[in-house]
Order: C-alpha cells, then structure tokens, then sequence
C-alpha cells in the first residue's frame, strides 16, 4: 500500500479555495477604484471616502472625480453622484428623483420624512449611505488601528446607533437642505460641514486644475476622517465604557435601596442616561430607576432625578415641591433629618452630605409621591 501523502496546501495551512479567495481579494484591492463627483466637493462625498479608505477592499483604490457616466462606470465603487442607488452594484448616489431612503428604514417605501419607516427620518446622503452599508466594518477597523480593542456584538451596535445619531444623521440632513429648527435662531459656522466647505478653492483664487482641486479634496476627506476618528474615540474610551458601570448598577440596585428605583455610581460626569434607557429594556427592568446617586468634585452626594426617555426635563419623579429652592437649614427642616445641603428650583438635583442621608432623602421623596 503506498503511502499517504498530505496536500501540498496543508504545509500552509490554507486550502486552495481560501488561498484562492485571499489571493483574488488582493488582486481586487490592487485593481478597484472609487468613483465621486468633481467640482465643489462636500462634507457628505469626502467623509464616505475615507470611510471607504479604511477597509482593505479600497484602501488602495484609486479615486476618480468626475460626473462623466462613461468616466464612472467602470469604478468599482461610486458614492454621491451618477443618480443610482443600488447596494448590489454598490453605487451610492441620493440625488436622483424618489430617493428617500433613511438610516433604519424599509428601503424603498418613503417618499417623504412622513412615509418613513424606522426611528430616523433624515434623508441619507453620501456618507450617511456608506455609512448604513459598510459603517459597522469602519467602526471596528478604525478602533482596532487605534488600539481601542475588538467591537463585537451589543458594544458593537450600540456605538453603530450612537456614531450615526449624534454625528453622521446632522451631516446627511446638512447636504439635503434640512433644517435642524423650523425657525433659525442664529448661524453656527465652525461645524465640519462649513470647516469642508471653506477648503474648498475660492472664486478669487488662481485657477489650479484638476491637480490641485484634488489635492484640496484630499485634505478635507482627511479632515472628516479626523472628526470621525475624534468622535469614536469619545464613544469607545468614555460613552461606551460607562455602558460598565451603569450595568453594574443596575445589577445592584436593590442593594442601594429596596424600591429597585435607585442607583449609585462612585462619582459624577459619567455619561449614563443613554445606557440606563437601553439598559432597562435589554435588562426587563419593570420599575424604572428615578433617581441617581453620586458623588461631586466637592465630595458632596448629589441626587439626580432621571428624566423621561426622549426628553430633556420631564423627570421621572422630581423632587418634593416642598424642598424646592431650599438649602442648609431650611431644607434639613423641611426634609426632617440634618445634613441636607440644597434642592435645585426645578427639583431635578439636590444634595447631602453623606451618602446615608442622600439616600433618606430619596426615600422620603418616593414615599411621598
């Protein structure tokens, strides 16, 4: 019987179709382009570049500026221009007629911010586009270049949701002409819409070419990308890493007190109001926190009422009527115990000495309500 002999592939360790699969990716990264519009060039097309440029299927790919049809066509990627939106193809414009599509609604069905389905009802533009389809890839490449560690899972989706909500939808809305007020109180220019739109060449300038309007194209996509970065690096090493410890709080809830409607943190400036929504829900909390305990740079234990989800002072629970405006004296009388230091006109935050007399304040302000 001859003898068995292993396959060239195992020294290796990769099968032929694997070495296949990762050889035909290489030749692809070498060969792929991406296609964006010339002329003046926005927030939306630059930041969906360097997104793009992030992941290794183009992050060497060439970059063509046209609006040239026959010039596109053969791009293997083309964002904000040539009137398609088709992710199969993966071409991403948003200018053409009935496109209405929204980050987390059921493509093609709105026409119109009424019709949209989903939480957001902003119109995507270039980046918001890249964003919906490659944006969780561009999260984790990112944070694993920055050292930031691995985004899998819950992490993961949650700063997918908070990245577009708090930077990507105001820029989508900003390149469709939307409005963030009915009615325009004052104009802010130092937001990275304008920041982009000021690199671009002025009227007055010598003409420089394509050359040179590229060059200027550049800078501002690296400039989104920086922003970008600044705000992941916000929402991984600060946001997300209080998602921790307002899960352990909540964990141990009925240890701070019997109702199950307050928590305690070891000090204040935490960003936790977002995580503690979400966090009730994932965790099938039936009575919803009201208050929060925590210390201030002073060492005093302050009282924060949770406001209602969705709102910016509607609170759960407030404090008494009755202690409201008060302070020292005042309030240790009216409160019945000593140490008591303030409580907020609003009665959304008040104060104490001690973390025991903190929490006797929040019981008797749930006893009475």
């Amino acid at each position: 019987v001859g003898r068995l002999r292993s396959p060239r592939w195992m020294a290796s360790g990769n099968p032929p179709s694997k070495k296949l699969k990762m050889a035909a990716m290489a030749d692809a990264a070498a060969t792929a382009s991406m296609g964006t519009h010339s002329g003046t060039f926005h927030c939306d097309e630059a930041l969906g570049i360097w997104m793009l440029r992030q992941l290794p299927e183009w992050k060497e790919a060439a970059l063509v500026r046209s609006r040239d049809h026959e010039v596109l066509k053969d791009c293997t990627i083309v964002i904000d221009v040539d009137g398609e939106y088709d992710h199969a193809t993966k071409r991403y414009d948003h200018h053409q007629r009935g496109f209405f599509e929204t980050f987390d609604g059921e493509a093609g069905v709105a026409t119109d911010a009424e019709s949209a389905t989903g939480e957001f009802k902003t119109k995507l533009s270039a980046c918001g586009l890249v964003y919906k389809h490659y944006g969780r890839e561009v999260l984790q490449a990112v944070a694993e270049v920055n050292g930031w560690g691995s985004l899998e899972g819950p992490r993961l989706e949650a700063v997918y949701y908070k990245m577009y909500k708090e930077m990507i939808e105001g820029l989508d809305a900003i390149d469709n002409g939307i409005e963030v007020a009915d009615e325009k109180r004052y104009s802010e220019g130092t937001g990275l819409s304008k920041r982009v739109a000021r690199m671009n060449p002025r009227w007055c300038d010598p003409k420089e070419g394509k050359e040179g309007e590229n060059a200027k194209f550049e800078l501002a996509s690296t400039a989104t990308g920086t922003e970008f970065t600044e705000q992941l690096d916000m929402l991984i090493n600060s946001w997300l890493a209080a998602r921790d410890f307002v899960e352990a709080a909540l964990k141990v809830r009925l240890e701070v007190d019997a109702s199950g409607e307050v928590i305690q943190f070891p000090s204040g400036g935490m960003p936790w109001k977002d995580h503690l929504y979400t966090l009730e829900k994932e965790m099938g909390v039936e009575t919803l926190v009201k208050f929060v305990l925590y210390t201030d740079q002073g060492g005093m234990w302050r009282i924060q009422a949770v406001t209602q989800e969705g709102t910016a002072f509607t609170n759960r629970l407030s404090l008494p009527e009755a202690w409201r405006g008060l302070r020292n004296a005042e309030l240790c009388a009216a409160v019945g115990i000593e140490g008591c230091t303030f409580v907020h006109n609003a009665g959304f935050i008040g104060g104490h000495e001690t973390l025991e007399g903190a929490k006797t304040m929040v019981q008797k302000a749930l006893e009475l309500a």
